[in-house]
């Protein structure tokens, strides 16, 4: 047995992925964190950059929440308490009761009957549309939905796919209307917020287009919507894009591992959807749970966000993202309006994308370019994203430094 054969094939992938300038390439590897000071914000040390303090304007965690004290604190008792892993997956001997409670507020939270956690959001995805997929359904999906639902949909197998343009109702309108004596359930999925521009699905012109052809399907029409970067960091109280819209998926996914600051991710929905889901998900009958500490952690989390203080913390946040897209255009950088923290600038080049990737990191500010094929072409941009732990100053910096690039 040798990989000697195969491991040429693999450095040609390798060498085009170079080619392309979509390579990842080595991670960065964080070695600390300063704390705040001077009117900035956390800042970061490397691996390899030692003497260097880094704004990072590239991480999800949108609250701050992960070295809130509350939140810190929780997860050492309970890693106190209960040791640190689960020992089992969830059917063995793997439930303690921080997970069990944590299902219940966070099924609250989303004004659902039931909720199930998972390792992950991307694990949750891969999990769970798949049991909602028959030989018979049509699976509908928007065209920028994230990797999470390309992949479940192709381990789903269905009789049909059928892809709508970014966020056109009327295309999805054609698509239930010329299919509806093909296929006994349509399954309609898409992201809340969309990962790489920040803005959100039209969920109520989604939800009355599936209703209107509810009827047309034996089995009906079941809409899916993961709101991984919504929950915690969208709407007034932070329940994401069925806040800001006014409308409820049928079925809910969505992560611990943003906002929240912990790790995994969570599926809300009817009782009887989620007592069938933990009897047919792989991904949750052969998997270890988060640790009973990190749901420790993500109950503090979810106090904080249900607390006074999560309000301000989301206002905080609001405000800020739209200082950025507002000194982002007084600059003369292309980006989308909205409030979500994800603030896209639009460069629609790689190598001028990449050049800006490294000129924020020459001037200790961390941001991750979005090239092709990760975007369409011609869509190619800096991610930026917004925090509830930056400060004024802290934009005010980024932006000078994209002043200096522009000039």
């Amino acid at each position: 047995m040798s990989l000697a054969k195969i491991e040429p094939l693999f450095q040609s992938k390798l060498n085009h992925l170079q080619q392309q300038g979509v390579r990842k390439g080595e991670e960065k590897v964080v070695t600390g964190v300063l704390p705040p000071s001077a009117g900035f914000g956390p800042r970061y040390r490397l691996q390899g950059h030692d003497e260097r303090a880094f704004l990072r304007m590239n991480s999800n965690s949108y609250l701050g929440l992960a070295r809130h004290p509350a939140v810190i604190e929780a997860e050492t008792r309970a890693v106190e308490e209960f040791g640190t892993g689960p020992g089992a997956v969830r059917f063995i001997s793997g439930t303690f009761a921080p997970h069990i409670e944590l299902e219940r507020r966070l099924a609250a939270f989303h004004g659902r009957e039931a909720a199930m956690l998972f390792s992950a959001a991307y694990a949750t995805m891969t999990g769970v549309l798949p049991q909602l997929i028959s030989e018979q359904t049509l699976v509908v999906s928007d065209a920028l939905n994230h990797n999470c639902i390309i992949n479940a949909i192709r381990l789903a197998h269905p009789a049909g796919k059928a892809i709508y343009a970014h966020s056109n109702i009327s295309e999805l309108e054609n698509i239930l209307n010329t299919n509806r004596d093909r296929y006994q359930r349509v399954c309609v999925v898409t992201d809340g917020i969309f990962s790489m521009r920040g803005d959100h699905a039209p969920l109520a012109e989604l939800a009355a287009c599936c209703a209107r052809h509810q009827d047309d399907y034996a089995e009906g029409i079941v809409t899916v919507v993961d709101d991984s970067h919504g929950i915690g960091a969208f709407g007034k109280t932070g329940r994401g894009s069925e806040e800001v819209t006014g409308a409820q998926a049928d079925i809910l996914i969505a992560t611990l591992g943003k906002s929240f600051g912990v790790n995994g991710g969570y599926v809300a929905a009817s009782a009887t959807t989620i007592a069938y889901l933990r009897e047919t998900a792989p991904l949750y009958i052969y998997s270890n749970p988060i640790t009973p500490a990190e749901a420790a952690a993500a109950l503090a989390a979810l106090d904080v966000l249900e607390s006074p203080e999560g309000l301000q913390l989301l206002e905080r946040l609001r405000d800020f993202s739209r200082k950025l897209r507002s000194g982002l255009q007084q600059l003369g950088f292309e980006t989308l309006s909205g409030e979500h923290p994800i603030v896209p600038l639009f460069i629609r080049d790689t190598a001028k994308t990449a050049a800006l990737v490294a000129h924020l990191f020459d001037h200790n500010i961390l941001a991750t370019g979005l090239n092709y094929p990760v975007v369409p072409q011609g869509d190619q941009e800096i991610r930026l994203q917004v925090s509830a732990e930056h400060t004024g100053k802290d934009l005010e910096y980024l932006l000078n430094v994209l002043a200096d690039f522009r000039q």
